[in-house]
């Protein structure tokens, strides 16, 4: 029972992938794993003896979709892309009471141990910086390094952020928001248009580009966002609202790389400070580019990506 529709993105035993000519890609190997609630959807991408990069999307209720510009980085190793329960192609999620950070910690284990992974990447985006924050803290010693991409580490801090990027839109603007928020009316097509002015601002600043997905057969997360998160983003009245790791970055001891969009939601200065807190921590900003920096600044983020993880791997 699948829907299609919007959203973004992400599979292991060791395997090698076949080259039938250097510029061609390598073939995915694709499978399912049951979690709590239902099956999860994951892709392998690659080989090499580099360590694997597990991919956590954004969201919640995001696809790995996001991910795919990953795949012409030329990386010596394999990307495990996959698709949280809810959402892409993995099964849909009606249940709330599985819409919890503790289950998508427990499939990202469980998609580990059904891949072997030891000694791996984790690199989250949004979201996903999230979930990958509390399976660092469940599961320290599986993880060899972390990309944190415009991470969250503060709900407060973050709605702080959105706060002062609102203030920079028109008055117009900014009193449609605060009405529509008041009111509870986000469905409003005034709110819409709001939002999706502060959108192409600070999410994606260049279009993306066009891909038939029909065939994807996608399952909308849009209900595991407005459960966890809310209706906007710049708006969190869901389980997340309360969410708060900052005390917990001191203790990150193994590398890190910190990134953000110049123009991003997860403001510069405050990933900066993220940064500031964790020991180990190399902090980078993508010029040119919002949230989606891998969609606007496509080839200096897989610069950025590729160079921390040939560190590591070193």
């Amino acid at each position: 029972m699948r829907k299609a529709l919007l959203l973004c993105y992400l599979g292991f035993l060791f395997f090698s992938c076949e080259r039938k000519e250097i510029n061609q890609e390598p073939v995915g190997v694709e499978g399912y794993v049951e979690v709590l609630g239902g099956k999860i959807w994951y892709e392998i991408f690659g080989s090499g003896p580099n360590p694997a990069v597990l991919l956590l999307h954004g969201g919640p209720g995001g696809t790995s979709l996001g991910f795919e510009p990953l795949k012409k980085m030329g990386y010596d190793g394999p990307l495990i892309f996959w698709d949280q329960l809810g959402s892409g192609r993995s099964d849909a999620l009606l249940d709330t009471t599985l819409m919890t950070i503790e289950n998508y910690v427990d499939q990202v284990e469980r998609l580990r141990k059904h891949l072997n992974l030891q000694d791996f990447v984790l690199y989250g985006h949004s979201w996903g910086t999230m979930l990958g924050m509390d399976y660092y803290l469940s599961y320290p010693d599986e993880v060899k390094a972390i990309i944190f991409s415009s991470p969250l580490f503060s709900t407060d801090l973050w709605i702080a952020d959105a706060d002062t990027l609102i203030a920079t839109l028109p008055d117009s603007v900014q009193q449609l928001i605060r009405y529509h928020e008041a009111e509870g009316s986000y469905e409003h097509p005034d709110y819409q248009e709001a939002t999706q002015l502060y959108y192409s601002l600070y999410v994606t600043r260049k279009e993306r580009p066009k891909v038939d997905r029909s065939h994807l057969n996608l399952v909308s997360g849009a209900n595991v966002y407005l459960y966890m998160w809310g209706p906007s983003e710049f708006t969190s009245i869901g389980t997340l609202r309360n969410f708060d790791r900052l005390e917990y970055l001191p203790t990150i001891n193994v590398p890190v790389l910190m990134m953000t969009g110049e123009f991003d939601e997860a403001r510069p200065s405050t990933v900066k400070y993220y940064a500031s807190l964790v020991p180990n921590a190399n902090f980078e900003v993508i010029s040119d580019a919002a949230h989606s920096t891998l969609n606007d600044n496509k080839e200096a983020t897989l610069k950025v990506v590729r160079e921390f993880l040939e560190k590591i791997s070193e």
